[in-house]
C-alpha cells in the first residue's frame, strides 16, 4: 500500500482525474455546438472520421464554421495542456478537490433553480392552454406559439435556464429538502383538486414527475460528497482508513466515472442518440396538453453525469491526499461513515 504514494502513479491518477473532468464539460458544450449549429466538432476539423470510422459530412463548411472548428480543437488542447502545467506547479490535492467540488455544486445548484422557474412556469403556460387563456392572454399568434414546443423551448425554457445560471452564481445555499418539499405540495394539490374539486389535467402529474427525476438525479452528486450512497459494507466497516481511501480510488477509476462517460458517450454521440434526439426535437409527451419539458427530462442524465464526475474527481482527489498524509480515523475527530 506504501507503494502507491511513492510511485509515479498519484500524478498520473490526478492528471487524468483533473483531464477527464476538463474534457467531459467541454465535451458537452462540443456537443450543444455541433448538433445545435452544424460545428464540425474536434474529430471532422482534425480529418479523424475515418480512422476512428465515424461518419463525416460530404459536404465543406464555410469559413466561419472551419474556424469554430479550430477553436473547439484549440480549446481541448489547451484544457489538456493546462492540466500538465497545473499538476506540474502544484501538488495541492485538496485545493484540486475543492475546486472540482465547487464545479459540480454550481452544476446542480444551476439545475435546481432551472427545474423550479422552467416547472412553474411551463405549468402555468399549460394550464392557460388547457383553459383556453392562452389566445386571450397573448393574442392569436402568442397563443399558437407557446403552443409549439420549439417555441416555448426557445422563449420560456432557454432564457429561464440561463436566468437560473446567474441565480445559482449568487445563491450557494441551495438545499434539496426544498425541492422533496416541492414534489410534496405539487402531488397534495393533484389530490385536493382531483377529490375536492374534481379537476384534474395531465400537465400536474408532469410535473410532479419533472421535480421526482430532478430531485433523485441532481442530489446524487451531492450526496457521494457527503458519502451517503448506499453500499454492501460487510467489509468496507471494519477496514483502516488507508484502505478505505485506496478502495475508494480504486472504485472511481475503473467504475464511477468511466459510468458517467458512457452515459455521456451512448447519450450525446450522434444526433439521433438517446439524449441528444429528444434535446434537439424539443420532445414532448404523447398528451398534447402535458407540459413541454420532456425533452429536459433527458438533459437530467447530462447533468447527472457531468455533476457526478467532477464530484468522483474530488473524490479521487481527497482519497489520494488522505494515503499522502497518512490520515487516519481518528485524525478527523470521527470515524468516516460509509
Amino acid at each position: 500500500m506504501a507503494f502507491l504514494s511513492q510511485t509515479a502513479l498519484f500524478p498520473v491518477l490526478r492528471m487524468l482525474g483533473l483531464a477527464s473532468a476538463l474534457l467531459a464539460v467541454i465535451f458537452v458544450i462540443n456537443n450543444f455546438l455541433i448538433f445545435g449549429v452544424d460545428a464540425p466538432g474536434i474529430i471532422n476539423t482534425l480529418r479523424l472520421g475515418d480512422a476512428l470510422g465515424v461518419a463525416q459530412p460530404k459536404q465543406g463548411y464555410n469559413i466561419a464554421l472551419t474556424l469554430l472548428g479550430i477553436v473547439q480543437t484549440a480549446v481541448a488542447g489547451l484544457a489538456l495542456a493546462y492540466v500538465v502545467w497545473h499538476c506540474r506547479k502544484t501538488n495541492d490535492l485538496r485545493s484540486d478537490a475543492n475546486w472540482m467540488d465547487s464545479a459540480s455544486a454550481y452544476i446542480v445548484r444551476l439545475a435546481f433553480w432551472a427545474v423550479l422557474l422552467v416547472g412553474l412556469a411551463d405549468a402555468l403556460l399549460s394550464f392557460l392552454r388547457v383553459e383556453g387563456f392562452h389566445t386571450v392572454l397573448f393574442g392569436e399568434v402568442g397563443g399558437a406559439a407557446i403552443a409549439l414546443p420549439s417555441q416555448r423551448g426557445f422563449f420560456v425554457h432557454i432564457p429561464l435556464i440561463l436566468l437560473a445560471g446567474l441565480i445559482a452564481m449568487k445563491e450557494k445555499s441551495v438545499s434539496f429538502v426544498w425541492l422533496t418539499l416541492l414534489v410534496v405540495v405539487a402531488e397534495f394539490l393533484i389530490v385536493v383538486a382531483r377529490f375536492i374539486y374534481g379537476y384534474e389535467q395531465t400537465f400536474m402529474g408532469d410535473l410532479v414527475r419533472f421535480w421526482y427525476a430532478a430531485l433523485f438525479l441532481f442530489a446524487s452528486a451531492y450526496t457521494l460528497k457527503e458519502d451517503g450512497h448506499v453500499r454492501v459494507d460487510v467489509l468496507y466497516a471494519g477496514l483502516q482508513r488507508r484502505t478505505k481511501s485506496i478502495l475508494n480510488i480504486i472504485g472511481t477509476v475503473f467504475f464511477g466515472i468511466p459510468l458517467c462517460w458512457l452515459i455521456l458517450m451512448r447519450g450525446m454521440w450522434g444526433k439521433s442518440s438517446l439524449i441528444n434526439s429528444p434535446m434537439m426535437n424539443f420532445e414532448t409527451s404523447m398528451s398534447g396538453f402535458g407540459m413541454y419539458v420532456k425533452y429536459l427530462m433527458a438533459a437530467f442524465l447530462v447533468v447527472f453525469a457531468l455533476s457526478m464526475i467532477l464530484q468522483f474527481t474530488a473524490y479521487l482527489l481527497n482519497s489520494m491526499a488522505d494515503i499522502e498524509e497518512n490520515l487516519s480515523d481518528d485524525d478527523s475527530g470521527e470515524e468516516v461513515v460509509a
